[in-house]
């Protein structure tokens, strides 16, 4: 019996997926950076499991990575990494107002909201994702699957039409070193990074 392909059949996969992807959207998500970069406003940015870990790495990527070679410095802030305050929040609130109770009283005009969540149906990140917007700040989403109610409540959303967690996963990682390999070009710089 011939076994499986299981490396060739998830590279076919992710290849297919990403030729699937929106570039019209994705242009829109980085006008958004650029645009808050280029007013002084801050990024925020969170999401739970393997999203959180890519909200971390798009804030490393953007505060060392970018930053270390411009004089005007990104502003990212990862709401998921200050792991005291989320778990106070959830103990003592609610866990789904881990972000938005971070968000209260800080957000500006200039600003920008980032929620990623593979299903897009996190009530944490739907709660700070629509507190953003009464506030009147932009928001993305990324999201995968069908969207989940993120893909609509968000102003612009990075979508990856997949149903599979992995995949989706590491489009949106993909998607924070496009988006870092744009903005050094915009940028006039070339980083290793």
């Amino acid at each position: 019996m011939k076994e499986m392909d299981y490396i060739g059949d998830y590279f076919e996969m992710e290849q297919k997926t990403w030729e699937l992807l929106d570039k019209a959207a994705i242009q829109v998500v980085l006008d958004a950076l650029m645009e808050t970069y280029q007013t002084g406003g801050t990024i925020y940015i969170f999401g739970n499991g393997g999203s959180a870990s890519t909200a971390t790495h798009m804030a490393n990527d953007f505060n060392k990575g970018i930053s270390e070679f411009v004089d005007q410095k990104f502003n990212v802030y990862c709401l998921n990494d200050n792991i005291a305050t989320m778990l106070s929040i959830a103990n003592d609130i609610d866990y789904e107002e881990i972000y938005r109770f971070q968000l209260q009283g800080k957000l500006h005009p200039q600003d920008l909201v980032i929620g990623i969540r593979g299903s897009g149906n996190s009530g944490n990140v739907i709660n700070a994702i629509a507190y953003a917007k009464e506030q009147g700040v932009k928001t993305v989403g990324f999201c995968g699957f069908d969207g989940g109610k993120l893909k609509s409540l968000a102003d612009c959303s990075f979508y990856v039409p997949l149903n599979n967690m992995k995949v989706v996963e590491d489009l949106h990682l993909m998607m924070v070193h496009l988006l870092m390999y744009a903005v050094e070009r915009i940028l006039g710089i070339e980083t290793a990074c």
